[in-house]
């Protein structure tokens, strides 16, 4: 019937109990599970909201001292009479491409091989493609200087050149891209891993890495970002994590209290303790998050660069544990250290069910009388910049800009 919610009135029984509180003091005590309510406590369990006190309800209600509460339950399905049909694909194709590290001669070469793997991606009709981190990393091959330092910066310096074409590539056959990551020169000389997401319709957007593994600290000297986004697109909200930043389970909980349905990873690992950190942290951030993650990475040798010369990738898409997924929580698995693509049709529709219907809620059921999860805003200084006891003082803080900001802020 299309009703936006069901109001009801509700006794609270237990409260001739609690003489010494008023009946919004009882209401919170219960609400925060200090005090049980027969009543009361079962409706909070199942989604109603208190929207105030009722007095003089049923004066002859002796349990209730003539007190109740005003109940609202509401309809997840509800569309307003003004409401603009939604144009977002409930049936989303994702795919991803386990990148063999090979040796090339230009980037030219390299952009073939993306173009040909983004063709195949349209071919299939996927809605998003994604590469992995460092994709372009053969590239420093080519860099006469053996210092890790100078190839990582002599790398950044195709880093624009590539986020435009894949744009192109992206407009051209159709596809979402998620440009893996590729080691980005800022204006002051700073270096960041970022990720691109290109979308069909030609505009672009960047999330940079925000931990950075003590690898890239040292040998290449790259700072870690600081901000986080959910991204809207025709075919649902995604985020992108880089490889590391999954094993933070703070970032990917901030996205999904911003909407997020579909979580990419793309990662770099070279042994398969380092992929099974991503691979188990990745598959639990989708459960605890109740969402769709996917981890892309590369494989193949690439001996003629430093750090780079082994690789191990078993990329996967995994989804939320329940009744609606597969029973493994795994939409797709690739074969381990093989080049190939991956693909999996997720339902968005399944996320909102999941999250509102499912054998559990884990957003809705967070304790928030409990604890909470919060940004600190601290001003934008990269961490080499900083003095020993500034980098202290700034351990565990992070940026985030909008539109996480105001969302986050709340318990």
């Amino acid at each position: 019937m299309n009703f936006r919610a069901i109001l009801a009135g509700g006794r609270i029984p237990n409260y001739h109990n609690h003489k010494d509180l008023t009946p919004g003091e009882y209401i919170d005590a219960v609400e925060s599970r200090e005090i049980h309510d027969s009543a009361l406590s079962f409706q909070l369990s199942n989604g109603f909201i208190v929207k105030r006190i009722l007095t003089a309800y049923l004066p002859d209600d002796k349990q209730s001292k003539g007190f109740a509460t005003l109940l609202e339950w509401a309809n997840i399905y509800y569309e307003p009479k003004d409401y603009k049909p939604n144009t977002r694909k409930s049936e989303v194709r994702i795919g991803g491409i386990q990148w063999q590290m090979r040796e090339v001669e230009s980037p030219e070469e390299l952009l073939q091989q993306v173009e040909f793997f983004v063709d195949i991606m349209a071919d299939y009709n996927s809605d998003f493609a994604c590469l992995p981190e460092f994709f372009n990393a053969p590239l420093m091959g080519l860099c006469e200087e053996t210092d890790q330092n100078i190839a990582i910066r002599f790398l950044a310096g195709y880093t624009e050149w590539f986020k435009n074409e894949i744009s192109h590539l992206a407009v051209s056959y159709n596809v979402n891209v998620i440009t893996g990551s590729m080691p980005l020169l800022d204006e002051d000389d700073t270096l960041y891993n970022v990720s691109y997401l290109c979308r069909r319709d030609g505009t672009v957007e960047e999330q940079r890495k925000i931990h950075i593994t003590p690898h890239e600290r040292s040998a290449w000297v790259i700072e870690g970002g600081d901000e986080v986004k959910v991204f809207d697109t025709d075919a649902g909200r995604i985020g992108i994590l880089v490889c590391y930043d999954v094993e933070f389970p703070e970032l990917a909980r901030l996205m999904a209290l911003d909407d997020m349905d579909i979580l990419f990873v793309p990662f770099w690992t070279d042994t398969k303790n380092g992929y099974l950190r991503v691979r188990h942290c990745a598959q639990a951030r989708a459960i605890e998050n109740e969402c769709y993650v996917m981890i892309c990475g590369s494989v193949g040798n690439l001996p003629q660069v430093e750090s780079l010369d082994i690789q191990y990738a078993q990329s996967s898409i995994f989804s939320p544990s329940d009744f609606a997924f597969p029973h493994d929580a795994i939409m797709a698995e690739t074969t381990a250290n093989t080049e190939m693509v991956f693909f999996s049709d997720v339902n968005l529709d399944k996320l909102t069910h999941v999250r509102h219907e499912g054998s559990v809620h884990n957003l809705i059921d967070r304790r928030d009388d409990l604890f909470s999860l919060k940004w600190k805003r601290k001003a934008k200084v990269p961490a080499s910049k900083l003095s020993d006891a500034e980098r202290r003082e700034n351990s565990g803080s992070v940026l985030i800009g909008d539109p996480l900001q105001n969302r986050a802020q709340k318990p």
